[in-house]
């Protein structure tokens, strides 16, 4: 079995990639999970899992070098298996984002989860190809009106493409009086359920300087459990892996996000 998440939000500093990782680890309790940052223009899952130095990333991967292998990017964190990817600008502008069609393929012939850190803004190929390449996608969000606007935005590209909705995540959350009159208006416009609604939480920002995920700095936070209550919402479902990985190497590379 496997299936491919995209982790979206249509706009950055909602803690996207603190979600992608807290949900990896909630659901490596149960499945296996690969995490790859697909976020190629704005990396920063390295600095969450302690890959800063890693000595290959997915932008490697993406350069076409025939000396480099999927499984060379690779790294085993947190009970999971992790594909960083660079910060290199000269990487990025030379990487070839349709090679991400074939890596994420290779990668899902051993893993049961595939969870894409998505870039924010839906304004390149290379940003929004991990929600085309998806089965599902988790779109994350602040629980405003301009946020719920992001977040439409997302889910209308990944529908246009087959992708179905997963849920929303509301994160970073000051206010749950707001929660509550956002809620209705999310779960009438958007695919899936709300899967949780996450405290804003200074462990977030503690765990990333200290290069590991929320779910291992802090487990006991409040976030955490918010973090666990949304993985929980989330069935995988189950597909034959040389079936889903065939779809991936076939998947159309759009011109023109």
């Amino acid at each position: 079995m496997v299936e491919a998440v995209a982790v979206a939000s249509g706009k950055g500093g909602t803690g996207k990639t603190t979600a992608t990782l807290a949900l990896g680890m909630a659901l490596a309790e149960r499945y296996d999970v690969t995490v790859v940052d697909a976020d190629t223009g704005m990396a920063n899952l390295l600095f969450h899992t302690g890959l800063a130095d890693a000595p290959v990333t997915l932008h490697d991967l993406l350069l076409g070098d025939a000396n480099v292998a999927v499984a060379d990017a690779v790294y085993r964190r947190f009970g999971m298996d992790v594909v960083p990817c660079g910060t290199s600008l000269d990487a990025f502008r030379e990487a070839d984002p349709a090679r991400l069609r074939d890596v994420v393929a290779e990668l899902a012939s051993d893993t049961d989860v595939l969870l894409l850190d998505s870039p924010a803004a839906l304004d390149s190929v290379s940003a929004v190809l991990p929600v085309v390449l998806a089965d599902r996608v988790v779109v994350v969000l602040q629980p405003t009106v301009p946020a719920l606007s992001d977040g439409l935005k997302v889910q209308e590209y990944a529908r246009s493409y087959g992708t179905d909705g997963a849920g929303v995540l509301f994160n970073k959350v000051h206010d749950d009086d707001n929660v509550d009159r956002i809620a209705e208006q999310t779960e009438r416009y958007f695919d899936g359920p709300v899967l949780a609604s996450v405290p804003d939480a200074d462990a977030a920002r503690e765990a990333r300087d200290a290069g590991e995920p929320l779910l291992a700095h802090a487990p006991e936070s409040a976030a955490a459990e918010a973090f666990r209550e949304a993985a929980a919402g989330i069935e995988i479902r189950d597909e034959a892996a040389d079936d889903v990985a065939a779809r991936f190497r076939s998947a159309v590379v759009p011109e023109q996000p």
